[in-house]
Parts: structure tokens; C-alpha cells; sequence
């Protein structure tokens, strides 16, 4: 009796011992570094080996501007013009840093098509020193910035620059920022795996969280296609339409363009995109050579 009493006393100490100390699970688990932040995101089991995290915008009926800031500095949706001059301070710093740093890197995406329609010369654009003169800007509808690297940079990045903070001051010491360079630790996995971490690193604004969106190129699959590089988020690019990179000008800093950044163009957002002259209520002419985008002229009633 007293053996079986005993053997019973074991077990219930064992197993209040287990209540109180859990063994860690897959769900409770998470690939972010330690952060001081309040707003430390709940991980669940959907997205508990995502790395970066924003505070909402990827679910239908949320509000999709919550999906443009790093949860870590989200403090409130900013206003259009905080977020228009975050946005312009935020790719000039870091398309000089990178150069100061002799990191290459190039923009993409909607930030591509913004430079081809404010700082393309339709008649002249195959002329290097042309593209140099006329600078582009972010769209004014747009709430990110995207640019590209290789997965030689990228890594390059992750070994030697990963978790850096940048400090930020115009000459009229009016706008002064603190970016972090932040890799994500699945940037080493090539593939798309789960698809919850295409982005593989990010330029973050500390004091409201908007961010630039690093993505890096490999070439996946050497054997099946050569010579193509892509990216976690099925974007495709020949070397040949990449390279040589173009010098141009974006938001009055340099800036490197892909080569065939027409096709590439064309490619992504279709013909639409690039003779289109209205989008989301903004209104686009083209004067001596420059384009205008213009936010003051209502179109919502427009026929087109």
C-alpha cells in the first residue's frame, strides 16, 4: 500500500511540474530577434516562423495601409504628407548608404515604374547620360518602396550589415532619421517555401515604421533554367535584361536602373500600366518630355 501510495505521489509531482513548466512547441516558437518594442506581434500557428510582421492589411476587409509598417515601430497610420516625405528621405538615405557602403542595389517594382514615368525621356531614353538627367519619383499613390539586390549582396549583407542602424540628416538639419537594416534570417532559403518570408530584408523608418522591401535574385534553378534569375515572389528575370545597370537618378540621389527596364516593365504590369494616365484619382500629362503626376484634379466622375 505504502509502495502504491508512493509510486502515486511521484507521478502527481511529475506532472504538476510539467503544468508549470511547459515544453516549447512549434507554435511558440519564432524566428525574431529579442526587440524592445510594444508591439511584439502574437504568433499563431499560420505565421509562427513569418519573420517580419506588420499590424494588419493582408486580410479581406482590413484596412490595406496597415500592411506597409514594420510592427516593431507602428505607432498609428501616418498622414499623406508624413508619409510622402518619409517615403522620399527614406530612398534617398538608402540609395547612398548602399553606395557609400559598395552594396549594389537597384529599385523595382511599382518604385521601377514611378522612375519610368516621372524620369523617362520617351524619345531619347536609350541615352545613358540622359536617364542620369532626369531623375524619377515615387508614385504618389504608393505606401513602400521595392528595390532588388543579388544573393551574393544579399548575403554579403546578412554576414557583415545585418541589424545596423543608419542615421539620417538633410544639409538643412530640418528632417533627421535612424533606419534599420534588418535581414531575415530565411533570406538563406532560396525558394518560396511556405511563402511567408518572400521579403528577404528591410530598410526601416524607427520612427513610424514604413519601410523599404530588399528582395534578392538567385538563380533558383541552374539547371532547368539557366541564366534566370528570381526572386521568392515568382518574379522571373533574364541576367541579360538586368545587366549592365543603367545610372540614373531617383528622388535627386543616384540610382541604378535594370537595363531592359521596359521589358521588364511590360513584363510585370502589362502595356496598361505604362500608357495609362489615371490611377486612383491622380492625373498624368506629359510636358516637354517630363512627366506631371498630379493629385488636385479630381477624375472620379470622369468617362474614360
Amino acid at each position: 500500500m505504502l509502495h502504491i501510495l508512493y509510486t502515486f505521489l511521484i507521478f502527481s509531482l511529475f506532472w504538476l511540474t510539467a503544468v508549470a513548466h511547459p515544453q516549447p512547441t512549434s507554435s511558440s516558437l519564432s524566428a525574431e530577434p529579442t526587440v524592445e518594442s510594444p508591439h511584439t506581434p502574437v504568433l499563431n500557428e499560420a505565421n509562427w516562423n513569418k519573420y517580419f510582421h506588420e499590424p494588419g492589411g493582408h486580410e479581406p476587409g482590413e484596412d490595406d495601409r496597415l500592411g506597409h509598417y514594420d510592427i516593431r515601430y507602428f505607432h498609428g497610420l501616418v498622414s499623406l504628407e508624413e508619409r510622402t516625405e518619409t517615403l522620399t528621405h527614406m530612398v534617398r538615405a538608402y540609395l547612398t548608404i548602399f553606395e557609400k557602403l559598395g552594396l549594389e542595389t537597384w529599385i523595382a517594382h511599382g518604385t521601377l515604374l514611378g522612375w519610368w514615368w516621372n524620369g523617362k525621356v520617351s524619345k531619347i531614353d536609350r541615352c545613358p547620360l540622359c536617364l542620369r538627367l532626369n531623375q524619377g519619383k515615387i508614385l504618389p499613390w504608393d505606401w513602400d518602396v521595392d528595390t532588388q539586390v543579388s544573393d551574393a549582396t544579399l548575403s554579403y549583407i546578412a554576414s557583415h550589415h545585418n541589424w545596423t542602424t543608419h542615421e539620417y540628416t538633410t544639409e538643412d538639419k530640418q528632417f533627421r532619421r535612424i533606419y534599420l537594416l534588418d535581414v531575415n534570417p530565411w533570406s538563406r532559403q532560396r525558394d518560396p517555401g511556405d511563402g511567408a518570408n518572400i521579403i528577404d530584408a528591410r530598410w526601416i523608418d524607427t520612427t513610424n515604421g514604413l519601410y523599404i522591401d530588399i528582395t534578392g535574385l538567385s538563380e533558383v534553378y541552374p539547371e532547368q533554367k539557366p541564366g534566370m534569375w528570381s526572386c521568392k515572389n515568382f518574379h522571373d528575370y533574364q541576367v541579360r535584361d538586368l545587366y549592365p545597370m543603367r545610372e540614373s537618378l531617383f528622388e535627386g540621389v543616384p540610382a541604378r536602373i535594370p537595363y531592359a527596364y521596359d521589358q521588364i516593365l511590360l513584363e510585370e504590369y502589362r502595356a496598361q500600366a505604362l500608357v495609362n494616365i489615371t490611377h486612383e484619382g491622380y492625373f498624368t500629362t506629359f510636358l516637354r518630355g517630363r512627366c506631371l503626376t498630379d493629385s488636385r484634379i479630381d477624375i472620379s466622375g470622369m468617362k474614360m
